[in-house]
């Protein structure tokens, strides 16, 4: 159609439609820069190590594609600058050494280089925590150690320093010698180093000085008959500790007593109590204000959500939530709280929540592809 100046309308028309989609789109990939995280995978299948994927304020999920290839990249976490990304290699060898701590530098847009790569400190290494001094704890599963690390300004891994192997056994059949599943920095430089399968957490100190763990005055704190002590979550008042124990499906708060020694609070079942299936538990998370507790379940595929009593630390059960996906390995908070995002291995699949933060409830948003996810990380 073209108007008494000459002018062909349609062509105009046809360029502000097309021009107008461009900027939504623009927008929406601005969108998607809300919400940056790393997904950690098992290798063994399809995936090649660590990738990228973003969120938007909607909920909705994205892949970038692959940060770096690299061999069972089974728990991330962040330098205290956030320069680096540390990262343990689960080999799962059963008898001996061979785990692996690696560092890369993050790049722009996500990308990964690697820096460096030591011994973990024993095999299977499934979970590493670094505090703002550089020093790297890493919990081996395999063979029951924890290895003490450090990671300098370049980047350069140093050690192990120091390693820890606990000792005991538990009365479940995955408690016939130790199982280190994670290691902590707690306040005043204590540390605690979680069991499985000796179904203890050991209480202890970094000597500065030395670069050594000390021995000297440290805490073995037992848990419930079958526990199986995996995760924990400090609460912000650095007071009271919510400990995840994978094989009886509970957690467990600890608080300090008068004398500064830990000890049991309360514990609460993460399942219904008419469930009769398998269900192991996995992970744990607080949201930043202290209200609210969430745990995952493999088998019985949801997260427990609780309200916790900030008068005492007590816990009261509020719903369960599924995670629309089969085995939920670990999931994160996203940075302002607003929504879970759970990685479901067996699925092969991420899903993300809306988060009420009154309440603490869930609404399932959306879900995206993602072969063997077993990590997150905001």
């Amino acid at each position: 159609m073209v108007n008494s100046s000459g002018f062909n309308l349609g062509f105009y028309t046809l360029t502000f439609v097309l021009g107008f989609l461009l900027m939504a789109a623009e927008l929406k990939e601005e969108n998607f820069k809300k919400y940056d995280f790393f997904v950690g995978t098992y290798t063994q299948g399809e995936s090649k190590g660590i990738y990228k994927y973003a969120m938007d304020e909607a909920g909705l999920i994205k892949s970038n594609g692959l940060a770096v290839a690299t061999e069972n990249p089974s728990f991330l976490t962040f330098t205290h600058d956030r320069k680096y990304l540390l990262v343990v290699n689960e080999n799962r060898n059963e008898s001996g050494g061979g785990g692996t701590l690696s560092s890369f530098l993050i790049l722009t847009n996500n990308e990964l280089e690697q820096i460096d790569t030591k011994d973990s400190g024993g095999a299977s290494p499934c979970f590493v925590a670094v505090n703002n001094q550089g020093y790297a704890l890493i919990a081996n599963y395999s063979s029951g150690t924890v290895g003490l690390l450090k990671i300098n300004a370049e980047g350069l891994l140093e050690g192990p320093l120091d390693i820890i192997k606990h000792e005991g056994q538990g009365s479940h059949p995955r408690q016939k010698e130790p199982h280190a599943h994670s290691a902590w920095f707690l306040r005043n430089d204590k540390i605690v180093t979680v069991d499985l399968g000796a179904n203890q957490l050991w209480f202890s100190t970094i000597n500065n000085a030395t670069g050594k763990f000390n021995s000297v005055g440290a805490q073995q704190l037992t848990m419930a008959l079958g526990a199986g002590p995996r995760h924990l979550a400090i609460h912000p008042n650095e007071k009271w500790i919510y400990v995840l124990n994978e094989l009886n499906s509970t957690v467990t708060l600890i608080k300090p007593n008068a004398g500064g020694l830990y000890e049991v609070a309360e514990t609460k079942s993460t399942l219904p109590e008419n469930f009769a299936g398998e269900s192991l538990g996995a992970d744990i998370r607080l949201s930043r204000d202290g209200n609210f507790l969430y745990a995952s379940n493999r088998g019985h595929n949801s997260l427990a959500i609780f309200r916790i009593h900030k008068p005492d630390g007590s816990l009261t059960f509020v719903e369960h939530q599924s995670v629309h996906g089969d085995w939920p390995r670990s999931f994160a908070l996203t940075p302002d709280d607003s929504y879970i995002l759970v990685a479901n291995q067996h699925s092969n699949n991420i899903t993300s929540f809306k988060r009420d933060k009154k309440k603490g409830t869930l609404q399932f948003v959306h879900e995206i592809q993602a072969h063997s996810p077993v990590c997150i990380l905001f």
